[in-house]
């Protein structure tokens, strides 16, 4: 009654050899002669299979075949399915251990020859992620720019996050500015601090990156499906080094008095300055300032309010003669 064979049955149960069986209740006896047991009708392998479940019996004193009730028979046919259900599933949280096992050892101990493996698709780089975080037992180094996560992201990040803060591992971890005004970041943020993160903040621009106890770092590869994990020490030493810099720099992700919100925002403008008189285009500025390319845009118009111009044109023009005027003379 197990695999295809036992839901096939079930099925066939659910429909026609249902309808039989309740048609044989009505009628009170399924006689020999009756045509559904000839082997060529339609019904004949609805009367096998509830011969073969014992819903019916042969009785020679009425002459013909009596349904059973279906009571008296569940213990002895459901129960063994239950059984082996339990079987079934202690077998695979078995297998699950076992290779979660083997893998924990291939992600801590990769070949000698390879320094770096590239991954590709979302599902494979977050399966990646969930079991190396899994393994850190020491420290956690995240860079996250680009503004605000998504609400999916962090919650996928909080349930993994918080057990290697329950297990005492010290995570670190780096925002840009503009992340300070999503309220999803902000209760993240609240919750992942009372277990004993460190989070700040940056008003640059910087790449994707995750170090999981000095041993492994995980970047961004040629697209944002991809991701390269470095296993090099070297390597890894090098990008920690250039973590810590920016950790420097960065502002502590606290109660921001109103202090450090002006200056939050004049770090912003200041970013938004730059990407204007570098050139970039729109969608390449408020990826690095960190917004959506809509919220970017209002802060080029506040810039054109401020400096009373129409135009971008005339906008860069303002903003290169404020920056003669305002240069030390020689």
């Amino acid at each position: 009654m197990d695999g295809e064979g036992g839901t096939g049955r079930r099925t066939l149960l659910d429909a026609e050899a249902g309808q039989l069986f309740r048609d044989v209740v009505r009628e009170g006896v399924l006689r020999p002669d009756d045509e559904r047991l000839a082997e060529e009708h339609p019904a004949h392998a609805s009367v096998q299979l509830l011969v073969e479940l014992g819903l019916l019996r042969l009785d020679d004193e009425r002459g013909g075949w009596l349904p059973v009730d279906p009571a008296t028979l569940q213990a002895g046919l459901v129960a063994p399915m239950g059984r082996q259900a339990v079987e079934l599933l202690a077998e695979s949280a078995a297998w699950a251990d076992t290779l979660s096992s083997l893998a924990s050892a291939f992600r801590r101990t990769p070949s000698s020859s390879a320094t770096h493996e590239e991954i590709r698709g979302l599902d494979a780089i977050n399966r990646f992620l969930e079991g190396a975080v899994d393994d850190a037992e020491e420290e956690l180094l995240t860079a996250q720019p680009a503004g605000p996560r998504r609400a999916q992201a962090l919650a996928i990040a909080s349930s993994r996050d918080l057990r290697a803060l329950e297990r005492g591992v010290r995570m670190r971890t780096l925002y840009q500015h503009t992340a300070r005004r999503s309220r999803s970041m902000r209760d993240y943020v609240d919750v992942m601090r009372q277990k004993g993160a460190e989070i700040r903040t940056l008003d640059e621009f910087f790449n994707r990156l995750i170090v999981i106890d000095r041993r492994l770092a995980m970047i961004p590869g040629e697209t944002t499906q991809t991701a390269v994990i470095i296993h090099d020490r070297w390597l890894v030493e090098y990008l920690i080094d250039v973590f810590e810099r920016s950790w420097e720099r960065g502002r502590d992700y606290d109660k921001t008095t109103r202090t450090t919100e002006s200056e939050i925002a004049a770090e912003i403008r200041q970013l938004t300055v730059r990407m204007l008189t570098e050139g970039h285009s729109d969608s390449a500025s408020a990826k690095r300032v960190g917004v959506s390319t809509r919220t970017y845009a209002s802060y080029v118009a506040a810039l054109k309010e401020e400096y009373g111009v129409q135009t971008r044109f005339q906008l860069g023009l303002a903003m290169g003669q404020k920056d003669t005027e305002s240069a030390p003379d020689n």
